[in-house]
């Protein structure tokens, strides 16, 4: 699989967005994508418990720990790359957790709208 260039919605270098637990499409730390992330794990967040409340009812379980899979499960304050429509999904919900824009792929922009996710930034000043 070949990564898409790790650039963030901004057109600037993609931070990092989690390393405790290690996130991402690529389990490096980065919200990279490519032709193969057909969910577009490309939206980095600070986990809430609402937000976990919201995805485990949407049957997909992020907290509980799956040790066959070396997923320690997420708590809330972990950041995470999230399939950019469940974000977009939580949002139409009330649900959206806080999003890190630079560590964000540019490719989320596809899904959800720049003005959006601005809304819930947790770097901009």
């Amino acid at each position: 699989m070949k990564k898409d260039e790790p650039v963030n919605v901004f057109g600037d270098p993609l931070l990092a967005c989690g390393m405790d637990p290690v996130t991402g499409f690529f389990r490096d730390g980065h919200c990279n994508t490519c032709a193969e992330d057909h969910g577009s794990h490309t939206v980095c967040v600070e986990v809430t418990a609402e937000f976990l409340a919201f995805s485990h009812s949407r049957g997909n379980d992020l907290a509980t720990p799956k040790k066959e899979f070396g997923f320690p499960g997420l708590a809330p304050g972990d950041r995470w790359c999230l399939c950019a429509a469940r974000w977009l999904e939580a949002e139409k919900e009330g649900m959206a957790p806080r999003v890190y824009l630079q560590r964000t792929h540019i490719k989320a922009l596809e899904i959800v709208p720049l003005t959006v996710l601005r809304q819930y930034a947790a770097d901009l000043n």
